[in-house]
């Protein structure tokens, strides 16, 4: 068998680059599994040599401590892959595809599957909460800053390419379908983005940067993207997005009053979540902060879009409520304002095929947008490090060497 290097987290600020087992169509037992799932057979899988495999901000959260995340856990739920081994019980997916994995595990048969529904699968996590790779309280599924991985219910599961070689011309953007593209998609979606739509993204981090990207290319007028890191907004600004510096002391409605000729926007995008500070410079962490500012921004009769992260356990929360994900929430004013609100893991396979046929065709340059630097995956333990102070940057694992220079 091939040897299988990994990203797995050590502690907080601590990841590491180890050798594991070499996977198989079997979930064993290990750091975050599900008592439950342990033995679990899977011969509807595959196994892929990871292609490409990138780091999120929901990592970062992990690894800086933010959750309850177990020692030893094997990181990465963004995978794009070759597969180089299929399971007795796959009909469509073959080695050699080249093909992206949605970050949801989903199991294809269950009510939530099929009304897609797929970030919330009733089967693949006993906990409930939906699944992913990689991931704390997710099922305990390996996750993908490796070598190689297994990938449940394949051929519900994965999207391919049509053609290889077209594939790795484009791997930087389509690496992007496992998770941020669609993510980001999603939120500006479900904030009801439309043409000639003046549109507010909180968050210039990878995440706030698809979205938007996304909002530009379901036809926004002006995307106003907000942010306490100058690098960051810089980046929302080298494709067109207008941008306001939370560190100042004016008002968040002045600021986009000055952009719009009003103190309103018609959808807003939360891409930041539960690791939100306050305005103003040194303002501290204020976890409410971008939920109550994108209902006050927002239109009477708009709708909300909240991609950014919200847990149920953050053992470094600011206060006991903070720590079970209880916040000071308006919601009030949400009500007054009759505003729509849309929360949860992206339900990636409602959107994968269709920004994948816009990468393929030239009319979405995603990884441009989101500045994707490749790196390979023994430089993840510093790449890491880099994100946590805010690079502009969102970091490609090349852990096969498959990627060109």
């Amino acid at each position: 068998m091939p040897g299988n290097k990994a990203v797995a987290y050590i502690g907080p600020r601590h990841v590491e680059v180890q050798n594991i087992e070499y996977p198989g169509l079997e979930l064993h037992d290990g750091p975050g599994v599900n008592p439950a799932n342990v033995g679990r057979k899977c011969p509807h899988g595959v196994i892929l040599k990871v292609v490409a495999t990138n780091i999120c901000g929901s990592d970062q959260h992990m690894v800086r401590g933010r959750t309850t995340a177990p020692p030893g856990l094997v990181l990465g739920h963004e995978i794009t892959g070759e597969v180089v081994e299929a399971g007795p019980g796959v009909e469509f997916i073959k080695v050699g595809d080249i093909v992206s994995a949605p970050f949801n595990i989903a199991c294809g048969r269950c009510r939530n599957c099929k009304e897609r529904k797929t970030g919330v699968c009733l089967n693949v996590n006993p906990d409930g909460y939906g699944s992913a790779y990689g991931y704390v309280d997710m099922g305990g599924w390996v996750g993908g800053q490796a070598q190689y991985v297994m990938v449940p219910y394949a051929d519900f599961n994965l999207l391919k390419f049509p053609d290889k070689d077209q594939a790795m011309e484009k791997i930087l953007d389509l690496t992007m379908l496992s998770d941020i593209f669609p993510t980001g998609y999603h939120g500006a979606y479900t904030a009801g983005v439309t043409t000639g739509s003046t549109v507010y993204i909180a968050g210039a981090g990878p995440v706030g940067l698809a979205s938007a990207y996304s909002a530009l290319l379901l036809g926004a007028a002006v995307v106003i993207v907000g942010d306490m890191n100058p690098e960051r907004l810089a980046q929302a600004k080298s494709f067109g997005c207008e941008t306001v510096d939370l560190r100042t002391d004016a008002s968040l409605t002045d600021m986009i009053a000055e952009i719009t000729g009003e103190p309103q926007v018609d959808a807003a995008v939360d891409c930041v979540g539960f690791e939100a500070k306050g305005h103003g410079a040194g303002a501290g962490e204020a976890p409410a902060t971008v939920l109550n500012d994108i209902m006050t921004v927002t239109a009477s009769g708009g709708s909300l879009g909240v991609p950014g992260l919200y847990v149920t356990g953050d053992p470094g929360g600011i206060d006991d409520e903070a720590k079970i994900g209880s916040l000071r929430v308006r919601l009030g004013l949400g009500w007054a304002k009759s505003l729509a609100f849309t929360t949860g893991q992206c339900p990636v396979m409602k959107y994968h095929r269709g920004l994948m046929m816009s990468i393929l065709h030239d009319k979405a340059h995603i990884a441009k947008a989101v500045n994707a630097t490749v790196i390979t995956i023994d430089e993840a333990p510093k790449g890491y490090e880099d994100f946590d102070k805010g690079v502009a940057k969102k970091f490609v694992l090349n852990p096969n060497g498959m990627i060109a220079a």
